[in-house]
């Protein structure tokens, strides 16, 4: 599976002659800050469809058939013949979103090219006891959001990284100069795991499969292409 790093939460995986993209981001200094991604998929999944930074895929080229992650229901959808589940979560029940109240969003999970694939969406809070319980072994790639302030908590994301135990973590959703938001860089992630389970990729892109997997969690940084 070929991973691509685009910005934000948004990235794209090619495996199994399909195409996704995750919760594109609204482009430019009036949305997210970051470029258009102006590149094709075939699905776009968005953990929600009204936040602008994870539910904008009109800068995804060709025709993808777009999914809401909060329409999934409990068993799941198949779509082009990749099974999508969904987690529902809420952003930050602490934080203040200045009076508006916090928004639902899902998690979402699949599998492509034998890599059982865990997009955090905007999760806010700790894992449910109930996601855990239906996750815990069950991810060897792992989108974690990694910038805090209106997301999960770094103590609540160790806890559920310890428990589900993915053995790829991508850390995502953390501070860049190209974006507008006030949040935690990604070293308040990465110095939690010592240097030898750190790997500083150098690109936006990665190539995994399943026999290249890390026997234990293993945290790649990529660099943002947008």
């Amino acid at each position: 599976m070929k991973i691509k790093f685009y910005a934000h939460a948004s990235f794209r995986l090619e495996g199994d002659n399909i195409t996704v993209i995750t919760d594109p981001y609204t482009p430019g200094p009036g949305g997210s800050g970051f470029d258009p991604i102006n590149e094709p998929a075939d699905i776009v999944i968005m953990s929600s469809d009204d936040d602008r930074f994870h539910s904008d895929p009109s800068h995804v080229l060709g025709n993808p058939v777009v999914i809401n992650a909060l329409d999934i229901g409990p068993a799941g959808i198949t779509v082009k013949g990749l099974h999508i589940q969904a987690f529902p979560t809420m952003e930050s029940l602490t934080h203040d979103f200045s009076g508006r109240d916090p928004r639902a969003n899902a998690m979402y999970a699949f599998t492509l090219d034998g890599i059982r694939v865990l997009h955090t969406g905007d999760i806010g809070n700790p894992f449910t006891e109930e996601h855990l319980e239906a996750l815990k072994q069950r991810v060897d790639l792992m989108f974690a959001l990694a910038g805090g302030r209106a997301t999960i908590a770094l103590d609540d994301l160790d806890r559920a990284l310890e428990i589900i135990q993915p053995r790829v973590i991508i850390p995502m959703h953390y501070y860049s100069r190209r974006g507008v938001l006030d949040i935690l860089p990604v070293t308040a992630f990465t110095d939690r795991f010592p240097e030898s389970r750190v790997t500083w990729v150098g690109s936006p892109e990665l190539i995994i499969t399943r026999e290249t997997l890390p026997d234990t969690s293993h945290v790649y940084v990529l660099d943002q292409a947008r």
